[in-house]
């Protein structure tokens, strides 16, 4: 399953960060193997973003980046970094060729590193083809749980005002399939490209983004494979 926390190695890799293995010194090559990669980097209000490649070869103050240059229309100010680098704190920062901190992304643990000041940015591994985060009034609508070979088990229409607990009220259709109706599922959640339906009793289907925009199982959940398609 998608998750989409930014790749830091395991805790013992952000725990070296934290003592101080960042600015100026020499970072473990599995951490930074581990940290590099492209992601979608986007504002958390479902407007376009921009992706970016972060590398493994050194740059001035730090490490080498590509693909700013698609930043320049929706995130203009990241359009000028030149380098990436830990902020020693085991979050991750973008500067400018002056070093300069055009954006700072710290844990947010259990979900995306996130931007702290103004419209918050998610620094997020992404399905290719997708340039936004998906947001409860984007995602509302009503969607058809089915079998890869279009088999139909209900009608699910997701409800895009989000609560004071981060989730939204969902309804199911009077024909679900004996297996979904038993999870009573009442309302569901998003996290980066994830999405959760839940029931109150504790009972939840995990799925993740395709870039159709429609969305898949997660892989974790098990079973049979399943889809959530928008109607």
């Amino acid at each position: 399953m998608i998750r989409f926390v930014l790749r830091l190695a395991a805790s013992a890799a952000a725990t070296l960060l934290v003592c101080g293995l960042a600015h100026g010194q020499e970072i473990d090559p599995d951490i930074l193997k581990a940290q590099a990669g492209t992601y979608l980097i986007a504002p958390d209000d479902g407007r376009t973003g921009c992706r970016m490649t972060l590398e493994t070869y050194m740059a001035i103050g730090g490490y080498s980046l590509s693909g700013q240059d698609s930043c320049a229309k929706p995130l203009p100010a990241l359009a000028e970094a030149a380098a990436w680098n830990f902020d020693g704190n085991g979050g991750v920062i973008l500067i400018d060729p002056t070093r300069k901190v055009l954006a700072r992304f710290v844990e947010n643990e259990g979900s995306p590193m996130k931007t702290k000041d103004g419209v918050p940015l998610l620094l997020v591994a992404a399905p290719a083809g997708i340039d936004h985060l998906p947001t409860f009034r984007g995602l509302a609508g009503t969607w058809t749980m089915q079998r890869p070979d279009g088999e139909r088990l209900c009608g699910v229409t997701l409800k895009g005002n989000a609560e004071a607990d981060g989730n939204a009220p969902l309804s199911l259709s009077g024909d679900c399939a004996a297996n979904v109706a038993r999870l009573k599922l009442a309302v569901w959640h998003i996290e980066g490209f994830g999405l959760t339906l839940m029931g109150h009793d504790g009972s939840s289907l995990a799925f993740d983004m395709r870039a159709d925009g429609n969305f898949d199982k997660s892989k974790e959940e098990g079973g049979k494979p399943l889809s959530l398609v928008r109607q």
